[in-house]
C-alpha cells in the first residue's frame, strides 16, 4: 500500500465515522480497488458507495501523479464519465470527504 493510499484510507475512515455519527440514514461503504493496477495502470482506485441512493464517490490515485486526487461523483448502477475532477492531494481532508459524502448521498436522485 502506498503511503498516499494509506493517508486516504485514515481520511476515509475519519470521515466515514462522522457521517454515522451525525446522518442516521446515510451509511457509506468504502472500498479499495486494485483492478486498475492488476490491469497494469500505476493507480488505486477507492469508491464510497451509499447504498439507499445508489450514489458512489470515485478517488483515484495515480502512482505518476501522486500530488493529486482525481475524482467523480457518480452512481453506483452506471459507467464513471470520462472526465474527472482533480484536487491537490494536501487540500484534502477528512473534513472534505466528510462534506462530499453528507452533501451527496443526502441529494435525492436526479
Amino acid at each position: 500500500m502506498t503511503e498516499q493510499l494509506k493517508k486516504l484510507c485514515d481520511m476515509a475512515t475519519e470521515a466515514h465515522e462522522r457521517v454515522q455519527l451525525n446522518h442516521a440514514d446515510i451509511d457509506p461503504i468504502v472500498g479499495v480497488h486494485h483492478k486498475m493496477r492488476d490491469a497494469g495502470f500505476p493507480a488505486d482506485v477507492m469508491t464510497i458507495d451509499c447504498l439507499k441512493t445508489g450514489k458512489r464517490i470515485i478517488l483515484i490515485l495515480n502512482d505518476d501523479e501522486l500530488d493529486v486526487v482525481s475524482y467523480q461523483f457518480s452512481y453506483k448502477d452506471k459507467d464513471p464519465a470520462s472526465e474527472f475532477e482533480q484536487l491537490a492531494f494536501d487540500a484534502l481532508s477528512p473534513s472534505q470527504l466528510y462534506d462530499w459524502m453528507s452533501s451527496y448521498f443526502a441529494r435525492p436522485l436526479s
